[in-house]
C-alpha cells in the first residue's frame, strides 16, 4: 500500500497457529465494517510453529496483512515495541492473538479517540469465565495496586485491546513487561486517558503464555515504573532522602553510645548497635553518592541526546493557526 492506511493494527504472535485465520477473519470484517483503510501487522515473535507460515498465506490472500518477525522469542513488549515502529497510521490499535480479544470493539475504542483521548484502554468487565481463584483474584489485586502506585486509575492494565495515538508511543520506550503500563508510561507526558468495557472471550485453542514467574517480573517492572514516573529526572531527591535517613538513625545513635562511654562510663565496644551505627552511617553515605552519580548521568543523557525534559502538545504562533510538532525522544 502506498498510502498511510488510515488504522494499523498490531497483533503480536507466539505460537498462535490455531487462532491466526479465524482472528484475521474477524479483524479483516471489523475493518471493512469501520469502512477504513487499514494494515493488520502480525509480529511473530519467535513462534516455534506453525504461525510464520500460515501468516504467509494469509498476507498472499490479503494485501492489508503486514508480517514482522523476530528472530526469537523477545517478549511481548518487544513484539508490541517492533509493531509501533513500523506502523503507518495516526491510530493504532493493540490486541492479543489468542481470540480472546474481541475485534469487534474496535468501533468503541476509535469513538473514544475521537472524542480527544490519545490512549483508550480496553476493560474486560465480564471476566466472569476466568478461573475466580488463579486470575480474576490475582487480576484484581494486581490492577488495584498497579493504580494505586502509578496514579492512573484503570480497571484493566492486563488487557491488550487498546486504542493508542501514534505520537504517544512515538513519546515513550517500553522494556522487559512494560507494555501493560503503556498508559502508566504514557502519562509522564500528559496524555489524556479513558477506558471502554470490552467484549472477553476464554481461550479455546493454544496454551496460556502467562505464569506465577511472569508476575514476578511483572511486579519488578512496576517499581521501575513508579520509580522512572517520580525520579526519573530527579535521582537525588529519592536516594538522597534514603540517605539522609539512614545517615541520621546511625548518628542517632552513635550520639547515644557516645554518651553511655563519656558520661556513664560503660563499655561499648562489643555492642551490636555500635556496628549499626557505623553501617548506617556509611549506607548512609552511599546512598547520597549514588544519588548525585544518578543526578550527573541524567544530566548526562538529556544533553548528550539532546532530550528535552517536556513534551509538545501544540504551538499557536501569532497568526492564530495552531500546529505543532514532536520533539526527539
Amino acid at each position: 500500500m502506498a498510502e498511510a492506511p488510515a488504522l494499523s493494527i498490531v497483533v503480536p504472535v507466539f505460537n498462535e497457529e490455531e487462532n491466526l485465520e479465524p482472528l484475521h477473519a474477524e479483524i479483516a470484517a471489523a475493518c471493512d465494517a469501520l469502512g477504513r483503510p487499514a494494515e493488520i501487522i502480525f509480529v511473530d515473535d519467535g513462534s516455534g510453529d506453525g504461525s510464520a507460515a500460515l501468516l504467509r498465506r494469509l498476507h498472499k490472500t490479503d494485501s492489508r496483512v503486514r508480517i514482522i518477525r523476530l528472530r526469537k522469542n523477545f517478549g511481548q513488549t518487544a513484539a508490541l515495541s517492533a509493531g509501533f515502529d513500523h506502523a503507518r497510521s495516526e491510530v493504532i490499535i493493540t490486541l492479543d492473538a489468542d481470540l480472546q480479544n474481541d475485534p469487534g470493539d474496535f468501533g468503541l475504542l476509535l469513538a473514544k479517540i475521537e472524542e480527544g483521548y490519545d490512549i483508550v484502554s480496553g476493560w474486560r468487565k465480564s471476566r466472569w469465565k476466568d478461573r475466580f481463584w488463579t486470575r480474576r483474584l490475582p487480576s484484581l489485586l494486581a490492577n488495584r495496586l498497579i493504580s494505586r502506585m502509578t496514579k492512573v486509575k484503570l480497571h484493566d492494565y492486563g488487557c491488550t485491546l487498546k486504542a493508542i495515538r501514534r505520537e504517544v508511543v512515538q513519546n515513550i520506550r517500553l522494556y522487559g513487561e512494560m507494555h501493560r503500563f503503556i498508559p502508566a508510561i504514557a502519562s509522564q507526558i500528559g496524555v489524556s486517558i479513558a477506558e471502554v468495557p470490552v467484549n472477553f472471550r476464554p481461550r479455546v485453542h493454544g496454551k496460556s503464555k502467562y505464569g506465577f514467574s511472569r508476575s514476578v517480573r511483572v511486579f519488578l517492572d512496576l517499581m521501575t515504573v513508579k520509580f522512572f514516573l517520580r525520579y526519573s529526572t530527579r535521582p537525588l531527591q529519592i536516594f538522597g532522602l534514603m540517605g539522609l535517613l539512614s545517615g541520621a538513625v546511625g548518628v542517632i545513635i552513635g550520639l547515644a553510645l557516645s554518651y553511655q562511654r563519656l558520661v556513664l562510663k560503660q563499655g561499648i565496644g562489643n555492642r551490636p548497635l555500635l556496628l549499626l551505627a557505623v553501617l548506617l552511617m556509611v549506607i548512609g553515605f552511599q546512598f547520597v553518592t549514588m544519588g548525585l552519580l544518578g543526578e550527573i548521568m541524567v544530566r548526562t543523557y538529556h544533553e548528550a541526546v539532546d532530550k528535552h525534559i517536556y513534551v509538545v502538545r501544540e504551538i499557536v504562533e501569532a497568526d492564530g493557526e495552531p500546529g505543532g510538532r514532536r520533539l526527539p525522544r
